[in-house]
């Protein structure tokens, strides 16, 4: 079975980077809400978002306008 998750894609591997780096980020959603924390992980279909307070917050991937790094 092939899977969609093409991990030598390059935003792929600049999330996973995010992610093994614990990056600080700024998720911004097509809905113009933003999500501020950490991504911990991501798959095929949504990633994760962790906030200073380790609440976690699931996105689908169509959500998302942009993901930047804060620091």
């Amino acid at each position: 079975m092939k899977s969609d998750f093409d991990v030598a894609l390059p935003s792929i591997k600049q999330l996973q980077t995010l992610i093994k780096e614990g990056k600080q980020v700024e998720v911004k959603l097509l809905s113009g809400d933003l999500l501020n924390g950490k991504l911990v992980w991501q798959d095929k279909n949504c990633l994760c978002v962790m906030d200073a307070n380790n609440q976690s917050t699931t996105v689908w991937r169509q959500a998302l306008a942009y993901i930047k790094s804060k620091n």
